[in-house]
């Protein structure tokens, strides 16, 4: 049983692995026999996940990226190919959420997040992508949200449709890759405590309505996602493409 989650040999590209859910990810991916390379803006925080990957007895490397810019985006990929030969596994974990009501919600900030969220992660998607069609195999982990299903009254007007779209790109790369073996699935969290959500977190109110939301009564933390998304890059999902998995504490039941 333990040989269908093994990632011995397997290379991944984890895209926003300077911290929280992808760091968590990077590092998981490791300890289940996986070479990781790391890829963000912040290098001094990904040089540091190296040495965290490197002290594991895996090979590992940073690369400084921006993922709205395509240009970016393709030398990232050439890079982990050059230093690897192969990228078998893709996380898409970079994101944004700015909360602000509707009505006034400023126009160029909506756009940062659909560009990060949505575009960043096709860019990522559509690059890597390449390199997985060749090698007729690959896995494609997309990082989505319960909010790419379900509304929320707290400001989302901006993260909630950039999700939805994730899940929609998710299901038709999905369909468009499958004959190639390049499949791609996406882990969909409820509230995760990170530093891109402690400050909305600190809000009493905001915090008890979100609580109040999840049937376990708790936050996820990083390292609940470690284990879907080693399933999803494993051999136990070979026969999986095109969904979404919530994990939520229950969010979704009601």
């Amino acid at each position: 049983m333990s040989k269908m989650f093994d990632l011995s040999g397997k290379v991944a590209l984890v895209v926003g692995g300077h911290g929280g859910i992808g760091k968590a990810i990077a590092l998981g991916f490791a300890d289940a026999g996986a070479d990781v390379a790391v890829a963000s803006r912040n290098i001094e925080a990904l040089k540091e996940v190296v040495k965290q990957i490197e002290a594991k007895k895996k090979g590992s490397l940073a690369v400084t990226a921006d993922i709205t810019d395509e240009k970016q985006v393709n030398d990232m990929a050439d890079k982990v190919v050059k230093a690897f030969g192969r990228i078998d596994i893709l996380v898409n974990a970079a994101g944004l959420a700015i909360r602000k009501p509707a009505d006034t919600f400023p126009l160029d900030e909506w756009q940062k997040v659909m560009d990060i969220n949505t575009r960043g992660t096709f860019i990522c998607c559509q690059a890597v992508g390449r390199v997985m069609l060749k090698q007729k195999s690959g896995r494609i982990i997309n990082l989505s949200s319960v909010r790419g299903r379900y509304g929320l009254p707290s400001g989302y007007a901006a993260y909630c449709p950039s999700k939805g779209a994730v899940d929609t790109l998710t299901r038709t790369l999905a369909c468009e890759w499958a004959k190639s073996n390049v499949l791609v699935n996406a882990v969909a969290p409820t509230i995760v405590e990170t530093d891109l959500t402690k400050n909305a977190l600190a809000d009493p109110a905001y915090a008890k309505q979100m609580k109040d939301r999840i049937p376990m009564g708790k936050w996820a933390l990083p390292e609940d996602i470690v284990g879907p998304a080693i399933f999803f890059a494993s051999d136990a999902s070979s026969f999986i493409t095109g969904q979404i998995l919530y994990i939520d504490g229950g969010v979704t039941t009601w």
